[in-house]
């Protein structure tokens, strides 16, 4: 019996083309930092690379440290003094990068309606952005994070998706129940490897991303329209 459900963000609830997403954040963050000194080409190159030291975090620390411990290690210990200049720009100059994104009407209403019928949401969003940034993508889906009763963010993660212990991480932080769980997303990759845990799991193929040319066919999947009709199979069983 499903009890709680996984919401994955970009892309799910909130649809985006990814590279013309990423190319935004990207040249507003340059812009933003370039006053500061940091060069823009090992900026953006730093930020990469720091992303992939959060997804290769073994949970002995936090992602925010993982980042940033990278990061000051390009740019030297004084760097981490420059956070609230990251946060300015995330507070100030980040809502720009909305306009990158597209909205869909049907995921509040998803949202809402299984929050009323007492479920258990979760924003499994790969925890590589700042509260203070995933809280805004969030708003731009037409929701907010009092709809969750937890939101992944890299102040409160110790690992990254596609590794399973991210999803682990989540059930021993909420005493959550795998088989009590599913798992909705649009990334075979980072959001079905939930079924390996022995999650339900449901992929949303309007903006499908399937870097291995998986067969997709081996998970239920669709639409928002045949999400809907998965969620009412689920409730009617």
């Amino acid at each position: 019996m499903i009890k709680n459900i996984l919401f994955d963000l970009d892309g799910t609830l909130l649809p985006l083309d990814q590279e013309v997403f990423v190319e935004a954040y990207m040249r507003t963050l340059s812009r933003h930092l370039l006053p500061h000194g940091y060069d823009p080409k090992k900026l953006v190159g730093s930020i990469w690379t720091g992303t992939a030291a959060m997804v290769k975090n073994d949970g002995s620390k936090t992602n925010d440290l993982a980042f940033w411990d990278h990061f000051c290690g390009i740019f030297g210990p004084q760097a981490r003094e420059d956070e609230p200049k990251f946060d300015e720009y995330y507070r100030k100059k980040f809502p720009e990068v909305k306009v990158s994104c597209g909205f869909s009407p049907q995921a509040a209403p998803i949202v809402e309606g299984l929050k009323r019928k007492g479920y258990r949401l979760i924003l499994a969003t790969n925890p590589i952005f700042p509260a203070v940034a995933t809280e805004q993508r969030i708003a731009w889906a037409g929701l907010k994070k009092e709809d969750f009763e937890l939101v992944t963010t890299y102040e409160n993660s110790r690992f990254c998706k596609p590794n399973p212990a991210y999803y682990l991480e989540i059930f021993d932080k909420l005493g959550l129940k795998a088989e009590e769980c599913l798992m909705i997303g649009n990334d075979v990759t980072e959001d079905m490897v939930a079924k390996k845990l022995g999650c339900q799991v449901f992929l949303l193929t309007e903006h499908l991303i399937n870097k291995d040319n998986a067969d997709i066919s081996a998970y239920p999947h669709g639409d928002f329209v045949d999400l809907e009709k998965f969620l009412q199979n689920i409730e009617n069983r």
